[in-house]
């Protein structure tokens, strides 16, 4: 499942780059993706919405087996 959560990452990494920020895989586990935002994602007020609304919302729509996705 690991594989299946970088390639999505991957696919979600132009948007979040182009902003200034980025995202990077921690871990995978029991349905549970742990990320951790970097560049301009790290401390901006919006990142929960990026984290929730958009990250875990994509994720989710291709891996149905994700639960949740949360910050490091």
């Amino acid at each position: 499942m690991r594989d299946k959560v970088a390639e999505v990452l991957d696919k979600i990494r132009p948007t979040l780059v182009a902003d200034g920020g980025d995202v990077e895989l921690i871990d995978v586990n029991n349905g549970t993706v742990k990320v951790k935002l970097t560049g301009a994602c790290a401390g901006c007020p919006f990142s929960t919405m990026t984290l929730k609304m958009g990250i875990e919302k994509i994720i989710k729509q291709e891996i149905p087996e994700v639960k949740e996705v949360v910050a490091d």
